[in-house]
């Protein structure tokens, strides 16, 4: 099942988001392990993170459509950076899920799992984008400064 992608083109280099080529390889690499370690607990899974990359993916050409076009991501950006980190961590929970106690050991899928946990802080933390949606897109009210969960 693996291999349905063809390399990002070369404009996604500069975009402010990652390329989708990135996750649906990962995605892609899913699958073919799916295929070596058939497992039914994480068949859904497995299925929903091939299903976010490939959203992730029209939703890139989609921005690179609205930035050719002159326009600016403005606070949407802040959904898509929510979206790809929670995108990434999951991808890789899922790999290591399949690999059982095998994912432990060093391996691409522990080296990006461990990289996909920067996600949700760097590029602004995902509770800032989260309020940055709430307020710039839902119309919500600022939370009060100083205000306690």
């Amino acid at each position: 099942m693996a291999g349905r992608h063809e390399a990002p083109p070369a404009t996604e280099g500069p975009l402010p988001l990652p390329p989708p080529g990135r996750f649906t390889a990962a995605a892609d690499r899913l699958l073919a392990l799916y295929d070596e370690r058939p497992d039914p607990r994480v068949a859904d899974r497995v299925v929903d993170a091939w299903l976010r990359a490939e959203a992730y993916r029209l939703y890139t050409w989609g921005t690179v459509t609205k930035l050719k076009d002159g326009g600016d991501v403005g606070a949407s950006g802040s959904v898509n950076k929510v979206w790809w980190s929670e995108l990434d961590v999951a991808l890789h929970e899922t790999a290591l899920d399949l690999l059982g106690p095998e994912a432990e050991l060093e391996s691409r899928w522990l080296d990006g799992y461990t990289f996909s946990l920067s996600g949700p802080i760097y590029a602004g933390t995902n509770e800032i984008q989260r309020n940055i949606v709430a307020e710039r897109i839902l119309g919500l009210p600022r939370e009060p400064k100083g205000a306690q969960k």
